[in-house]
């Protein structure tokens, strides 16, 4: 059995595989080769010397660019917008459960912000707060403009785990005597918390590197994205491309986090049940 050979679309499909993967992270890796270049270096190939210098220049007062302070509003930003995310995909998940007057429409009006080109999003709420009489500001309009790109995926996010649901563990629960809010913190948060984390982690990684539908609310003071596509026009040297490896590490960073929980939650939950099953 071990013997059997391949067949030949499992090689074709292995190549395409590779080729997506190159296709993906190509222009990340050499983004990421560039930015260890020499004090000499410039934005292309071939490579002048290999340093730390310019990661080093991030640290250091620049003529130009905002790199500590864009990456502040970006992270406080992306924060505001996971637990907002997290708190009202879970409200609307536990709404969802069950039928009520209304709920189709509002539904699709909750994900109707997916298919509204994401430029339209961000100049339609800033031209709303000005009409309003108030400022754009990256934390007030915004943190409206990301909620309407991470909300629909939380939302559905939960609809599809509420739907495959057992409810029977909510019913035992309320047969021992637990209130309704017992019964949703003690049984139906444990049970769906890797969930949970998975949209918090989408909200983050979706508002931390948000540009169209921050370009027209984010006021005065620039958000990452913005302050590297400003920094595009105006500098001519590799600690653009630092600043990528560095915000791009991040992200990965926030990711293996996010993974790591999720496998600590299952691996705590199976080792409790492991110890209920020794009668420990």
């Amino acid at each position: 059995m071990h013997g059997r050979s391949r067949p030949k679309s499992f090689y074709v499909l292995g190549a395409f595989f590779i080729l997506f993967v190159l296709f993906l992270y190509g222009p990340m890796s050499t983004i990421f080769i560039l930015s260890f270049q020499g004090p000499e270096g410039g934005l292309t190939f071939p490579m002048r010397g290999v340093s730390l210098n310019w990661f080093r220049n991030l640290t250091e007062k620049q003529m130009v660019g905002d790199f500590a302070g864009s990456f502040a509003r970006s992270f406080a930003l992306g924060v505001i917008v996971m637990l907002c995310t997290v708190a009202i995909s879970l409200a609307g998940g536990l709404a969802f459960r069950h039928r009520f007057r209304g709920s189709g429409v509002i539904f699709y009006l909750a994900i109707a912000s997916l298919i509204v080109p994401s430029i339209l999003v961000s100049l339609g709420i800033g031209l709303q707060f000005r009409i309003i009489g108030w400022d754009t500001t990256w934390y007030g309009s915004g943190l409206g403009a990301h909620l309407t790109w991470t909300l629909p995926f939380g939302l559905l996010i939960m609809f599809a785990i509420f739907n495959r649901f057992n409810k029977s563990y909510e019913e035992a629960a309320r047969d021992l005597g637990a209130s309704p809010w017992q019964v949703i913190q003690h049984v139906v948060i444990p049970i769906i918390l890797p969930s949970l984390i998975g949209i918090a982690l989408f909200g983050l990684t979706l508002s931390y590197d948000e540009f169209a539908r921050t370009l027209m609310t984010a006021g005065t003071d620039n958000t990452l994205p913005l302050e590297i596509y400003a920094m595009t026009t105006n500098v001519t040297t590799p600690v653009l491309y630092a600043l990528g490896s560095v915000t791009s590490a991040f992200s990965f960073v926030i990711i293996v986090l996010a993974l790591g929980a999720v496998t600590f939650v299952r691996w705590r939950r199976a080792r409790h049940g492991s110890d209920a099953g020794r009668g420990v």
